[in-house]
């Protein structure tokens, strides 16, 4: 069991204690607001379960089937999540209102409070702990996990604002106000999800900033080292690919072009974490050169740019 499927057990045992305790206290105090944290909770359970399994699954080695291995399945659990978030929000707003205009009566007590206190704490333990794994291990389904998480913390202070301005006030239009905020939260945290398991499906390039590192890296190759085109880059799950053609002095002879090919992956790898890298190696060809370092067109061109 690795780092992550340990991550997202702690967070699907830590949310199951929280939902349980939320239905229970927010069913007695008839408070929809707690009743609505708690099946957030309950989703924050069904979202890590199915992490889970999307981890556990990408992380099994490719086999006939699925050559490229099975990192899509974090992608498909994230779009899987994000409807179903929707849902759930949509859900928790309709039975606020309906809550509400049928003038429930809301009787609230200090465990309603605490409740929310210890799922305040709670949750901000496994959000910090999600994403300090997920920048460890560079997953985007810990991250979107995290993310989740992160609006649970804001809606828990929304409920506890909630208990506290219907208990002073005794008008329940507060109840149902934090209510449809955490529904709000709920679903504007579910289209990001859904953003990122999209862009993962659809093969978009990997960030930005991390693919001027690697062509940095390629760039800095010294001689016989002549250049490069065609960089492709992609993602699946928490493993990027990349491509590119690299030139070399056409003097070398099979081995070492092969060897060169071999460092430069290694040297990709150290600042890319999880890379699944192809190199397609062609011979120079560009005129006016000896075949020596001293004569390199490539290097005459680069040191004329520098000036």
């Amino acid at each position: 069991m690795d780092i992550r499927q340990k991550a997202s057990i702690t967070a699907i045992s830590l949310a199951l204690i929280l939902a349980v305790s939320k239905f229970i206290i927010g069913f007695i105090s008839n408070s929809m607001a707690v009743v609505s944290s708690g099946l957030d909770s309950v989703l924050d359970v069904f979202m890590s379960t199915m992490n889970l399994f999307a981890i556990w699954k990408a992380s099994q080695p490719a086999d006939d089937s699925h050559q490229y291995g099975h990192g899509k399945v974090e992608d498909m659990a994230q779009v899987v999540q994000a409807v179903v978030i929707v849902i759930s929000g949509s859900l928790i707003i309709y039975r606020s209102i309906h809550e509400y205009l049928h003038e429930e009566a809301i009787v609230y007590s200090m465990l309603d409070v605490g409740v929310m206190l210890l799922s305040l704490v709670f949750t901000f333990i496994i959000t910090i702990t999600l994403k300090r794994i997920a920048e460890k291990t560079d997953s985007n389904t810990l991250r979107a996990d995290a993310l989740h998480y992160t609006s649970d913390i804001y809606s828990n202070i929304s409920a506890l604002v909630a208990i506290a301005l219907t208990f002073y006030t005794g008008r329940t239009f507060f109840d149902l106000l934090f209510a449809v905020i955490t529904g709000c939260i709920i679903i504007y945290s579910a289209f990001r999800i859904l953003k990122n398991g999209l862009y993962g499906l659809m093969d978009t390039s990997i960030p930005e900033d991390v693919q001027n590192q690697i062509e940095g890296i390629i760039r800095r190759l010294p001689y016989p080292y002549a250049g490069y085109h065609k960089l492709r880059t992609r993602f699946s799950g928490n493993k990027r690919y990349i491509d590119f053609h690299l030139f070399i002095c056409k003097k070398l002879n099979i081995d070492e072009a092969h060897s060169l090919a071999d460092e430069l992956e290694k040297m990709i790898n150290e600042k890319t974490l999880i890379a699944d890298i192809t190199i397609h190696v062609e011979p120079c060809g560009l005129d006016g050169c000896d075949l020596t370092e001293d004569t390199c067109t490539v290097l005459r061109l680069k040191a004329v740019k520098k000036r």
